[in-house]
């Protein structure tokens, strides 16, 4: 159980398991402050928080290792400089965590839009709705977008 809620979080095997452990070790050391009720659920919470903060710490990491390994590559062909990639990879992993965080109908006309190249009558036909509605949607997906792009990077 403990397991599946680390691997369903950071998609990483080795470190599930890495992190089943950490939650035990944390069990053990607050076993005076758990109030003998709901075990299962402190137990899974402790497993579930453990599992979200080493997925915050390796966001970051993770994004500035592949700067790294590409920035390498590219200082020997001579191509863009290293805050120029440094800035777009950190503005990747914000766009995709703010994407996750926005309303579902706006990430995908989004998506469509910008990913997928789709005009807004493509996107109005496959969703089943109004011309109108996807350019509304992306309008105002754009802008929640926006704010939380505002908040994730000025924090």
């Amino acid at each position: 159980m403990i397991y599946m809620i680390c691997l369903n979080v950071i998609h990483d095997p080795f470190e599930a398991e890495n992190l089943t452990q950490d939650t035990f070790l944390q069990v053990y050391k607050s076993l005076s402050t758990y109030e003998y009720r709901g075990f299962k659920t402190w137990l899974s919470r402790i497993a579930l928080h453990k599992a979200i903060d080493y997925k915050r710490k390796t966001v970051h990491t993770k994004a500035r290792e592949n700067i790294c390994l590409a920035e390498i590559e590219n200082i020997a062909d001579g191509r863009a400089p290293v805050q120029d990639m440094i800035i777009k990879e950190e503005e990747k992993v914000l766009l995709d965590q703010c994407l996750k965080r926005i309303p579902k109908h706006y990430e995908t006309v989004i998506r469509k839009t910008y990913q997928e190249n789709k005009s807004s009558r493509q996107i109005a036909q496959e969703e089943n709705i109004s011309v109108r509605t996807v350019e509304t949607r992306l309008y105002r997906g754009k802008k929640v977008l926006r704010e939380c792009f505002e908040e994730l990077s000025n924090p």
